[in-house]
């Protein structure tokens, strides 16, 4: 791959996916997430296919596994991208509650950056308790931000991927 253009990268990038056999793909809301490394290093042991979607240019590893997903900028563009082709055997990395609620309905295993995965159990109070906090923000109200994340967050979004993954391909066996 050494000497292809950006954009012919991706394109190989793209067919060497496409021809791939395993069906279990990450997705990563890539925009302020802190665990990207985390990500390619698990998906590198396991030989996964990654896409990296933002709005803007990231840097990736030059691996033919990880591609770059550059969508226009726009409120949702990104989320729209991933949650169309979220499904079972996916795992999206996102700390966006509307999608994960969205990647959740459809099938597919949900971790934020903190590693506590968003369920179909859980993503109905998720979603609650972030409608209530913009409720109080746009009533003038003073709330806190997320905590800072943490070397705790960062172990438990790897015991959290990892065991994704094994589960996926336990099912899939």
């Amino acid at each position: 791959m050494e000497g292809l253009s950006f954009g012919a990268a991706l394109l190989y990038s793209d067919r060497r996916m496409a021809n791939s056999t395993n069906p279990i793909r990450i997705y990563v809301d890539a925009d302020a997430c802190p665990v990207k490394d985390e990500v390619y290093r698990v998906a590198a042991r396991h030989q996964l296919p990654v896409s990296i979607v933002a709005n803007s240019f990231i840097r990736v590893p030059r691996d033919p596994l990880i591609e770059l997903i550059a969508v226009p900028a726009g409120p949702d563009v990104a989320d729209d991208w991933i949650a169309e082709r979220s499904g079972p055997g996916a795992i999206v990395i996102t700390s966006d509650i509307p999608l994960a609620d969205r990647c959740v309905k459809a099938g597919a295993e949900v971790i934020p950056p903190s590693g506590k995965p968003f369920t179909p159990d859980s993503i109905g109070m998720a979603l609650a308790l972030r409608n209530l906090m913009t409720d109080l923000r746009s009533a003038g109200g003073e709330t806190r931000g997320p905590a800072p994340f943490s070397p705790r967050d960062r172990s438990a979004f790897l015991s959290a991927l990892e065991h994704a993954i094994r589960r996926l391909q336990r099912d899939r066996a």
